[in-house]
């Protein structure tokens, strides 16, 4: 028998499982506040999901606000949706838009590494779809343990396998992402997961449900037990360290990525016929999100009969029902007149559909089993009125002692072959190692719209064929940094973003963002989270780029160990015709190379410092101008319009060093450079990783022009050398021995064999965490 409202309400002493459910005791003492009685299961149960970190965001809301101050337009112009939607939509020209967002998949990824994954690529996506966008791409900026970590040889190959069959299966090109490697990550992996829709203006769908008599239709997959209270609880809980196992394994949800390219089909067809009022994706939470947030953001109430849902399982309780985060499936609301062709379409695409609901007068979200009412709430208070904390803060305590352990003190290579030696080690670290062992395993050139993908600094897809109108994309984080100085490492996060994307000749419009913390109840990762936001949006507000949305990602931790602070940054660009792009690794061997900005002592926080000095972390991290950053822009993006490049590649992790041997692999040409005389010793001028740099290579007849735009612009320029037709790469400097030389094959062979070594490796050769 369902406790109903009417038994609730008789029966106010029974006690109930609120702590079991991740609630508080004083947020249980609300519930029965707000309904003037004790809660029924149902009631209970969506309050607990949809109160949940994960989907209420109770922590960090009260912070998020700082993004308000952003204008809501782009240099582009007024954004067509921002923050509160399911995704953030650019307008970019030609009567087209561009939705995108980032999302975390963490926590699942870790229980269940291939269907966490999987499942984050799917959820994101419907996000897009239900903007009304077709999705064109995805991207997954990821982080694990150390490489030689057993564990890692579970989590990455899942991960990967999960991310890569899900898009795959799609037909969805995966065009970048990262894939870093920290200690801090060996319990709580990173799946960050980014998608990217194209619409036409007039195709712009909201979440809301309107128009009373209006019809409430579920469709797609059958609701099943996988994932119930999944995400949204999992993901609101630390993890235990003991043993390393979770404290909690609720089920993860299970993909099937051929009913979601059915679902976008179908969705599609909908919506080309004006078929859908209002629509809503089925992600954490489930039937709980999307029948209250529907209903809160509408102009009336809903009635909904649970027990119209079609199962897969007809065991469940009406409390699993609505807790279940099965995959797949979509909600919209319907005119009675449109109900019948909105089921033909369905049918046409064999995606299941069902009558549940319809909207109501008045302001209530009621919801019946077998003719009895289980839930009767305010849909507000379930959605959009949870319990909004102001948790303390405090700067870490460590920290001045970890700033003041400054790596520019360091001791420094001063012959050729140790210099040679550190080159060759940076090269072959796990971070910045060749990353293709990941990437060969997505399809990155499906659709046949890809026009940069991976190993380029950033991703970029063809829009419109006869125009040329296309749109790169990019995302980036720094953990280091942020731990040395969250506000300065999230804006040289959104720097190196900014710079991605203007490196391929794009110009930067727009980010999404994905900020992964450890737990907020720890005062010093609520300091960390706040200055990390104050950062985005005063560089926001200098770059002239507003957040359209994004995601937070809290108890990112293994018992009192957080991660490193990760706020990724998804950047967003507009390029007027693809032709012009820049690609980054050296084309012509003849071609001069020029080293764009301002070199400074900066090695804190580096990979020079990780690789070489042992996992060194300490000092204060790069400054970032933004002035200067976008003054690089201007230079990169003009000399794309004018074709006057051959390649461009930013300088970020591993300085100019890595620059230059990822340029010289790209095509197999070498490189000779001298190193510049001012600016710091060979150390410096090799590994500093300074914000605001770029390398390109171009003709000699282009470098009249590039000084001249150089000067307009105030950016700083020295020609350093010449891609040659060795294969090695040579550098000359004030260093004892004056010279040194790597051939092209060693370098590949270091940078090649880290990730695939590992992953082959037999379990014994596995170096323990800690």
């Amino acid at each position: 028998m369902a406790d109903t409202v009417e038994h609730a309400s008789q029966t106010p002493d029974v006690e109930q499982p609120w702590a079991e459910l991740g609630l508080k005791a004083d947020e249980y003492t609300r519930i029965r506040e707000i309904l003037g009685r004790r809660p029924t299961g149902a009631e209970l149960a969506m309050y607990s999901v949809m109160w949940s970190e994960h989907c209420s965001y109770k922590s960090s809301k009260v912070h998020l606000k700082r993004f308000g101050v952003l204008e809501q337009t782009t240099p582009r112009g007024p954004l067509l949706a921002g923050i509160g939607e399911n995704a953030g939509v650019v307008d970019i020209g030609q009567g087209y838009a561009v939705t995108f967002k980032a999302e975390s998949h963490n926590h699942p990824s870790y229980v269940e590494p291939h269907q966490g994954a999987a499942t984050g690529v799917g959820g994101i996506v419907r996000d897009i779809l239900a903007m009304g966008a077709r999705p064109i791409g995805v991207m997954d900026p990821l982080r694990f343990g150390p490489l030689d970590a057993p564990d890692t040889q579970r989590v990455l190959p899942g991960v990967v396998s999960g991310v890569s069959s899900y898009g795959n299966c799609l037909g969805l090109p995966n065009i970048g992402g990262e894939v870093v490697f920290d200690a801090t990550y060996a319990g709580n992996p990173l799946v960050n997961a980014l998608c990217v829709g194209l619409l036409r203006h007039e195709d712009l769908h909201t979440a809301h449900a309107s128009g009373v008599g209006n019809q409430v239709i579920m469709y797609g997959a059958a609701t099943g037990g996988d994932g119930i209270g999944g995400a949204s609880i999992l993901a609101s809980e630390t993890f235990a360290d003991a043993d390393g196992k979770p404290a909690k394994r609720p089920a993860v949800q299970v993909g099937d990525p051929f009913m979601e390219k059915l679902l976008i089909e179908c969705t599609l067809e909908l919506f080309s016929e004006g078929l859908v009022n209002g629509i809503q994706d089925f992600g954490a939470a489930g039937i709980s999100c999307a029948t209250s947030e529907l209903a809160s953001a509408g102009d009336g109430g809903m009635h909904v009969d649970l027990d119209r849902v079609a199962l897969r399982d007809h065991t469940l309780a009406p409390e699993e029902i609505l807790m279940s985060e099965s995959q797949e499936r979509m909600m919209a609301v319907v005119e009675p007149a449109k109900v019948e062709r909105f089921l033909e379409v369905c049918a046409k695409w064999d995606v299941l559909a069902t009558v549940v609901g319809e909207v109501i007068e008045g302001d209530r979200l009621i919801i019946d089993w077998h003719g009895e009412t289980i839930v009767d709430v305010d849909p507000r208070t379930v959605a959009h009125e949870g319990p909004v904390y102001e948790r303390p803060l405090a700067r870490p305590e460590w920290l001045d002692e970890v700033q003041a352990d400054a790596a520019e003190r360091l001791p420094r290579a001063t012959s050729s072959d140790d210099l040679r030696a550190q080159v060759l080690a940076l090269v072959g670290s796990p971070n910045l190692c060749d990353k293709s062992w990941v990437t060969d395993q997505y399809d990155r050139y499906v659709r046949g719209n890809t026009v940069l993908a991976q190993p380029e600094d950033s991703g970029m897809l063809r829009i419109d064929e006869e125009s040329g109108l296309g749109i790169a994309l990019s995302t980036d984080a720094n953990g280091r940094f942020c731990y040395l100085d969250p506000y300065q490492g999230a804006q040289l996060a959104l720097a190196e973003s900014y710079r991605n994307v203007a490196t391929s000749g794009a110009e930067p419009v727009a980010i999404t963002d994905c900020l992964n913390f450890g737990s907020p109840e720890d005062p010093a990762v609520m300091w960390t989270f706040v200055e990390a936001i104050k950062g985005l949006v005063d560089g926001c507000q200098a770059l002239g780029t507003p957040v359209t949305g994004g995601n937070v990602s809290f108890y990112n931790q293994t018992g009192d160990v957080a991660i490193l602070p990760t706020p990724t940054v998804g950047m967003l660009g507009v390029i007027d015709d693809v032709s012009t792009r820049n690609p980054s690794g050296f084309r012509h061997a003849g071609d001069a190379v020029v080293l764009l900005g301002t070199t400074r002592e900066e090695l804190s926080g580096s990979a020079w410092a990780e690789v070489v000095h042992a996992g060194h972390l300490g000092g204060r991290p790069p400054v970032v101008d933004f002035e200067a950053e976008k003054a690089l822009g201007r230079v990169l993006i003009s000399s794309a319009v004018e074709g006057l490049l051959s390649s461009a590649h930013d300088l970020a992790d591993g300085g100019l060093a890595q620059a230059l041997v990822e340029s010289s692999l790209h095509h197999n040409l070498g490189v000779a450079v001298t190193l510049p005389q001012g600016g710091g010793d060979a150390t410096v001028q090799l590994f500093s990783e300074s914000a605001g740099r770029a390398l390109v290579s171009l003709p000699g007849s282009s470098l009249g022009r590039l000084q001249e735009l150089c000067a307009e612009h105030g950016v700083a320029w020295e020609r350093i050398g010449e891609v040659t037709g060795e294969g090695s790469l040579e550098v000359i400097g004030g260093f004892e021995g004056g010279r040194f030389d790597i051939g092209l094959d060693e370098l590949r062979t270091a940078w090649t064999a880290p990730i695939p070594d590992a992953m082959n490796a037999p379990a014994a050769q596995l170096a323990p965490v800690g």
